[in-house]
């Protein structure tokens, strides 16, 4: 594969882990990839990669970079609150001349106000400390994945289902429309806003972390009844982790709240997506 020019910028949160950023940008380099580190990359300012200003400039300069991907070090929080300063036509301009933009969790506020604003097309997929600076290493399904992109051609994707969901998670033949969604705790904070993309017969994919299954059903509840759910052809659940059931709970747990969205919405629900914040 023909190395590519990466830019790493942060829109988000500070880089505490400074370790693993320094493995991620030595993974890149060992796979041939030229990369360029945005100048502003490592400030902090309270919980956050910089001021507003300095992140949106941050952002600005990702998209003049000239580079084949720019890749978040990071997601966290920081996108939602500077969407009204973003450049968008410029972002829609770098994309359209082959700068691939790049991230998932909090990069979902951007992505999807973009789809929004522009049309434009963005990725979900790794950031650099959390993925290819793991310290066990990087995945290597992400890794080829993420080739994939680079290239610009696929072999194509699978996963294998959750046994409980075998016979639930189908689909009536072929589907095709456009593959929108993210983290779904952004993604449903969007809602109601100009920054949320009105996307009809689409294929919403979601995911989150650090979320009860009560407050993900919340929030689907909310898209549902707004009136986002019944506009889809199906919706793909990815990864939901790092969350604690409690005693009060008795047994509702994740899988009920699976159950109750097939239910509620009528829609095809795909379960077992690896995408979120899992290594692969």
């Amino acid at each position: 594969m023909k190395p590519k020019q990466i830019y790493i910028y942060s829109p988000s949160s500070a880089v505490r882990d400074k370790a693993a950023f320094r493995r991620g940008l030595a993974r890149l380099k060992a796979l041939g990839h030229t990369v360029e580190v945005d100048t502003a990359a490592l400030d902090s300012h309270q919980r956050f990669a910089g001021d507003d200003a300095t992140r949106v400039a941050g952002i600005s300069r990702a998209a003049a970079s000239g580079a084949d991907v720019a890749l978040i070090s990071r997601g966290g929080y920081g996108l939602t609150r500077i969407l009204d300063q973003l450049p968008y036509k410029a972002v829609a301009k770098a994309i359209a001349h082959g700068t691939e933009f790049v991230g998932l969790s909090d990069f979902t506020a951007l992505q999807l106000a973009l789809l929004a604003k522009t049309g434009a097309v963005s990725w979900s997929g790794p950031a650099l400390g959390e993925d290819f600076g793991a310290e066990a290493g990087p995945d290597e399904i992400m890794e080829a994945c993420f080739d994939d992109l680079l290239v610009g051609q696929g072999e194509g994707t699978g996963w294998r289902l959750p046994a409980r969901d075998a016979g639930a998670s189908t689909v009536p033949g072929t589907l095709r429309g456009t593959l929108w969604g993210g983290n779904l705790c952004v993604l449903s904070s969007l809602l109601g806003t100009p920054y949320f993309p009105e996307v009809a017969k689409g294929i919403l994919f979601l995911e989150d972390v650090n979320e009860h299954p009560y407050r993900v059903e919340r929030m689907l509840a909310q898209l549902l009844q707004a009136g986002v759910l019944g506009q889809q052809q199906a919706i793909v659940l990815g990864q939901f982790t790092a969350y604690r059931l409690a005693a009060n709970d008795a047994g509702y747990d994740l899988p009920e709240t699976i159950a109750w969205l097939r239910r509620a919405s009528g829609v095809p629900v795909i379960t077992g997506l690896p995408f979120g914040h899992v290594r692969t």
